[in-house]
């Protein structure tokens, strides 16, 4: 998939984000790690109550990130806050280089299953087109193209003989790899994930993350919620750890630490 010129970054580039011990994605090609997301003083709060407290976070380009921590800890406020979805007390946030607003294209969400409405009539096939949107603009309809493209983001996540199905008769996990399925037709450099693997089946599961795989392969940006510590070290090369505060961030191998796991949810984690 090719970023259109508009998602051509402006990068800061940081000579220390990745650690000798880092795990290099396959596409990797410079010692230096740029910035996908760049997080200064971030601080959120709800109803004068700190959810996220003076973050700063660097996210490097290219990798299949996580965001993890216990319940409350800010996880999804954090995403939200990168898609302008929340209004924070303070902080600058810059996606690929700049604010979010110019780079809105940029950038693909897959929410979690519990904020969407299923019952909405629409097939699988419909709700994968909705991705094109944002490039065909409000006068332009999804033509053969479009249509061919999203049959083949179906195929992808192993759903095309469900194309015609409607979205409130599939099960979770199917729901789930269809709006996987339409952030693929974005085409976006960077896509941001709510707990995607969050009550799907196996199956589901394993495909969600042979996807993602792939994606950061061909030099995307992943950055996924995710609550299942038994996976994070399998599934993802870079782990944010966040506690309303930002507890550690960097590449797996030197941040998903049993000394900082316990920072982040207490002396319970063995």
């Amino acid at each position: 998939m090719a970023a259109s010129d508009q998602c051509k970054p402006c990068f800061k580039v940081d000579e220390t984000a990745a650690g000798v011990d880092a795990p290099q994605p396959a596409h990797a090609s410079s010692p230096q790690d740029r910035h996908a997301i760049d997080i200064h003083d971030l601080t959120v709060s709800y109803g004068g109550q700190p959810v996220l407290w003076d973050i700063d976070l660097a996210i490097p380009a290219g990798v299949l990130g996580a965001v993890i921590g216990p319940n409350g800890a800010g996880k999804t406020t954090l995403i939200k806050a990168i898609l302008g979805l929340v209004r924070p007390l303070t902080g600058e946030i810059r996606v690929l280089g700049a604010p979010y607003s110019p780079r809105r294209r940029c950038v693909a969400y897959v929410p979690q299953r519990s904020s969407v409405d299923w019952d909405f009539p629409a097939t699988a096939l419909d709700v994968v087109l909705m991705g094109s949107y944002g490039r065909l603009g409000w006068l332009r309809w999804p033509g053969r193209a479009e249509r061919q493209a999203a049959l083949e983001a179906l195929e992808r996540v192993g759903l095309r003989e469900l194309a015609q199905r409607q979205i409130g008769q599939l099960s979770g996990g199917q729901q789930q790899r269809v709006f996987l399925a339409r952030a693929l037709m974005q085409q976006a450099p960077l896509l941001l994930l709510d707990e995607p693997f969050q009550g799907v089946d196996a199956v589901t599961e394993q495909t969600i993350v042979a996807v993602l795989r792939q994606l950061r392969d061909q030099g995307h940006t992943l950055l996924v919620v995710h609550h299942d510590l038994q996976t994070a070290a399998q599934y993802f090369d870079w782990i944010v750890l966040l506690n309303v505060r930002l507890i550690a961030a960097g590449p797996t191998a030197s941040t998903f630490t049993l000394e900082n796991l316990q920072r982040t949810y207490g002396t319970t984690v063995r």
